[in-house]
């Protein structure tokens, strides 16, 4: 009997959803077919109905027990048979040879053309060792951040519920499980391709590389952009969305934490949340992964990191690419689009809306004293924000410590901006400089109360994040300074 007749046998739940072969069409060399670990009782921490209408859920869906056994992983889905796939990668720099899926499975792919996926719903044959499992602090971080990142308009999976449960879990203490449903166009990682490429598989490298193209990336055939080769298009078109994605993470001060090759996708995505960080005092330099000793993974490393793993990607796509040369340009336009990029998502929060050779001096400046001083990075563009309204610049200037160096920067800026309407610049700057960032220690007490089974606050910080630039009324503590004891919160590879 097959996987699939074992699920229906076994009393599947019918989603509503239509679903399609998408990835799993690849076959057994990708994945392994294996259902969830069942854990205890779940309940329902929270669910974004955004996400739940894009995937096609019905209006709640999620409140009938039978649908929350599926995204708790303890009753199969109609018409799917779960899957993990195998990859490979770079960790910390390192080869780390085979990885893969180690606690999640893929349900399928649905009519929308979107894959959902279950973190945390037990062991598969890619575990190594591991129990398989997510806990509900990592489980609620990766959730919120993920429609966090959704609603500051940068690229990102996204996250269709978490689902709790008393399953009790060890880490450096005993904690308990949690799943998260997350939902992406696919889940191909840069450590997919490494992984063919790594073992000699050529054919099922360009099966692999075929899938993504066909599928996400059909522009890349029969183009003449270099010499017409279609997978050195892709490459290109990776570093292309990669540039982009990582440019929206530095101006918004957002830190990764571990950009392994296995947490890059190949469709320009923020994937895997796990140690991460929304900057509080700015420092370029700043290391938010406890497990990161040497600093690999900064925020100020980012950018050249992104490159570090194209590379990688670049040097697995060899054997279908075939040509040096054009392989090495396809990557050198990352080189140009990073900074071209970067640049203008800085004009943008300066609320400028033409382009000049000073710019990057003026943006120079600024971020000197701004990280001379470790001034909190999101509270200053917004009050930057509003002064350029045409609101007093007491609040902004009352952030900096230096005031003869400030007001010089403020008077070129003011120069720069002259001309200009500074009440639509403010506005524009506005749209783009947040009120609301998920800082770790909002994350940590909505953690706190969640286990003691309140979520609330996890419900209050995904309605505030989807919209972070709006004012939110009677939520200003919730856009204020972070507490002194933020600073105390460690975050690690651990979860």
């Amino acid at each position: 009997m097959s996987y699939r007749a074992e699920a229906l046998s076994a009393g599947a739940i019918d989603l509503g959803l239509a679903w399609q072969p998408g990835f799993a069409a690849l076959g057994t060399d990708f994945l392994t077919r294996l259902p969830a670990r069942p854990v205890a009782p779940p309940y329902l921490v929270d669910a974004s109905p955004a996400v739940a209408a894009l995937v096609g859920l019905a209006p709640g869906a999620l409140d009938d027990p039978a649908v929350l056994d599926v995204f708790a992983g303890n009753r199969p889905a109609a018409g799917t048979a779960s899957y993990a796939t195998v990859y490979s990668g770079h960790q910390f720099g390192v080869w780390a040879g085979q990885l893969g899926d180690g606690r999640a499975l893929t349900l399928g792919q649905t009519a929308s053309g979107l894959e959902i996926q279950l973190k945390g719903a037990g062991p598969t044959p890619y575990s190594r060792g591991g129990d398989g499992r997510a806990v509900l602090r990592s489980s609620i971080r990766e959730f919120l951040c993920s429609e966090a990142m959704h609603g500051l308009g940068i690229p990102t999976t996204r996250a269709l519920c978490i689902v709790g449960s008393d399953t009790p879990v060890r880490r450096e203490t005993t904690e308990t499980a949690a799943i998260v449903a997350r939902v992406a166009p696919s889940f191909v990682r840069f450590g997919h391709f490494e992984h063919f490429a790594a073992r000699g598989q050529i054919d099922d490298l360009r099966r692999l590389a075929d899938h993504v193209i066909d599928r996400h990336y059909p522009e890349c055939r029969g183009g003449v952009d270099l010499g017409g080769n279609p997978y050195a298009a892709m490459l290109k078109a990776v570093s292309l969305r990669t540039a982009e994605m990582v440019a929206q993470w530095q101006a918004v001060g957002f830190c990764h934490g571990v950009m392994n090759t296995d947490n890059m996708s190949i469709l320009g995505l923020t994937i895997d949340y796990g140690p991460f960080q929304f900057l509080d005092g700015f420092d370029p330099a700043h290391i938010c992964n406890h497990s990161d000793t040497q600093g690999r993974y900064a925020y100020n490393q980012q950018p050249n990191i992104a490159y570090w793993n194209l590379f990688c990607l670049g040097q697995a796509l060899m054997p279908l690419i075939d040509a040096e040369k054009i392989a090495l340009e396809a990557l050198e336009s990352y080189r140009g689009a990073f900074p071209a990029a970067y640049l203008g998502r800085m004009r943008a929060k300066l609320g400028l809306t033409d382009a000049r050779e000073t710019d990057a001096d003026l943006i120079d400046r600024l971020l000197k004293l701004l990280a001379a001083e470790r001034t909190d990075w999101t509270i200053f563009w917004r009050r930057l924000s509003h002064h350029v309204t045409g609101a007093t610049d007491a609040p902004v200037q009352d952030m900096v410590i230096d005031r003869v160096r400030f007001d010089a920067w403020l008077l070129q800026y003011s120069e720069r901006l002259a001309g200009a309407d500074r009440g639509l610049a403010g506005e524009s700057m506005l749209k783009t400089n947040p009120r609301f960032v998920l800082r770790n220690h909002l994350g940590e007490q909505a953690i706190r109360q969640a286990k003691l089974k309140d979520f609330s606050e996890v419900h209050t910080l995904r309605r505030l994040l989807a919209a972070p630039c709006d004012e939110h009324p009677g939520f200003d503590a919730y856009a204020g300074f972070p507490p002194d004891w933020a600073s105390s919160i460690e975050i690690s590879c651990s979860s």
